[in-house]
């Protein structure tokens, strides 16, 4: 999906810039970055750690786009939006690859050993500190 499918289908929109609630997504996302890091890696807490640890880039993405004035309303826009608007096109990708591996653990009751945990949790500590930067701008 493109930019302006997100636009057109109205899974993202224009909108005035929120920093308030972005600076509250900002807090939401250290929070759950830090409950990913506390919890333990074991196999009953891997799916957990990599939900926490998703959810942690995502709210980080939400705030960008708020404080950029877009709302949007699913994760494959995020993808649209961090290729088309901050031309990132990597960044883009690797958000996108662990949103699928997210969603098969989620949605698919995939199960990931803990080697595999290890190096999808390592992925997202990645792309949360290549995200983190983009507050800034």
């Amino acid at each position: 999906m493109n930019w302006n499918s997100c636009l057109r289908n109205k899974e993202a929109k224009k909108i005035t810039p929120d920093t308030e609630m972005a600076a509250s997504l900002e807090k939401t996302s250290a929070n759950k970055a830090l409950s990913a890091h506390l919890l333990e890696l074991r196999a009953e807490t891997a799916a957990s750690k990599i939900s926490l640890s998703y959810d942690s880039v995502r709210e980080l993405l939400e705030a960008i786009t708020l404080r950029q004035g877009f709302k949007i309303y699913n994760h494959v826009c995020y993808t649209a939006f961090l290729k088309e608007i901050i031309k990132d096109t990597d960044l883009a990708d690797a958000f996108d690859q662990l949103r699928q591996i997210r969603n098969d653990i989620n949605y698919y009751g995939k199960d990931v050993s803990l080697t595999e945990a290890q190096e999808i949790l390592q992925r997202l500590k990645k792309l949360r500190e290549n995200t983190l930067p983009l507050l800034q701008e």
